[in-house]
């Protein structure tokens, strides 16, 4: 049997979950944890809808994603929320 699809705003809910415990791990480097309290913004902020958020977040994603200073963790973790986020459909 297959999985029915999460919602957008489930996946959305889900990630800002995430992007709070990037925030608020001092592991991470701090330009990250200030890339992740952005995308936190970005994906709180209701006015746009779940794909504009999800859109804007994964280029942020994508940028740190590539930053040498960010713990091997973190990175799978970034990568994984990434992916969640390109579940959220386009044409909403």
């Amino acid at each position: 049997m297959m999985r029915k699809p999460a919602e957008p705003a489930e996946v959305i809910r889900q990630c800002i979950e995430v992007v709070d415990r990037i925030v608020n791990d001092d592991s991470v480097p701090r330009n990250i944890r200030r890339s992740a309290d952005e995308i936190k913004g970005i994906l709180s902020k209701n006015e746009d809808s779940t794909a504009i958020r999800a859109a804007k977040s994964i280029r942020i994603l994508d940028d740190i994603s590539t930053d040498q200073n960010l713990p091997l963790h973190t990175r799978t973790v970034i990568w994984n929320l990434a992916g969640q986020l390109e579940t959220v459909p386009v044409n909403e």
